[in-house]
């Protein structure tokens, strides 16, 4: 796998991202990895090369690169150590759905006059905070596939929540759900379903017996390897079944 650090000139000055590119000669189809809460790291890297080895070329954009530079969150405590709790909350807090949009089409406009990639179909992936924004996303821009995996905060109960704009996909979706999570449960599953069957999107729901939100993310202390690699499965196939066409 090739690995780059990119710059992306946006409506706001310059993203910072890293550029996953498969060993060998592209043009590769893009797919957009939106990161966790936790931010940029070796972890994310690490799941990147499930995609460059299917042959896709990996963007993962710095949601955080509005806020100033923050030490590293340890996965290990940042959930229960509230100093840590409250760090990683305000970093969540600077990133805005409006904001990402604007990014991602500088990002896309970015990669278009890259000869490695292509653009023409292109995919997104997203995990926790990642996955919420792949899927509001995916609501506002034409990808061709979305995959939100244990995004939280899908459903609430006002009238800007993201499953309410179901009918804008204009690709297929891919939910990974796990049953122990607060943020998806199964009354806003039944809310997703609804609202993406009505829609009529090219949609599967897959819900993770026994797995716990971060099941997919290998640095977590919830980390579950069956899971894990169930829902690579699903991706890749997705991806192969929407972006190689």
């Amino acid at each position: 796998m090739q690995t780059e650090r990119v710059e992306i000139q946006t409506a706001d000055g310059a993203m910072d991202a890293d550029l996953f590119l498969p060993n060998g000669q592209g043009p590769w189809p893009l797919v957009v990895f939106y990161m966790d809460a936790l931010g940029l790291r070796p972890a994310l890297h690490e799941m990147a090369q499930h995609l460059t080895d299917g042959g896709y070329a990996v963007v993962q954009p710095n949601l955080y690169w509005r806020a100033p530079a923050f030490e590293p969150f340890d996965p290990s405590d940042v959930f229960t150590n509230d100093d840590e709790r409250k760090r990683l909350f305000a970093l969540i807090a600077t990133v805005e759905r409006d904001q990402v949009v604007s990014d991602t089409r500088a990002l896309l406009s970015h990669f278009a006059a890259d000869a490695r990639v292509t653009t023409s179909r292109v995919g997104t992936v997203g995990y926790c905070l990642g996955g919420r924004t792949a899927f509001i996303v995916g609501t506002e821009l034409p990808f061709a596939a979305v995959a939100s995996i244990h995004g939280g905060g899908l459903v609430n109960d006002t009238p800007t929540s993201p499953h309410l704009a179901s009918a804008k996909f204009v690709g297929a979706v891919y939910l990974g759900v796990a049953d122990e999570d607060r943020s998806c449960t199964p009354e806003h599953q039944a809310a997703l379903n609804e609202a993406l069957t009505n829609a009529g999107v090219d949609y599967e729901l897959e819900l993770f017996v026994g797995a716990k939100h971060g099941f997919a993310v290998p640095d977590f202390l919830v980390y579950d390897e069956a899971a894990a690699g169930q829902h690579w499965k699903k991706v890749l196939a997705l991806f192969d079944r929407t972006l190689r066409r």
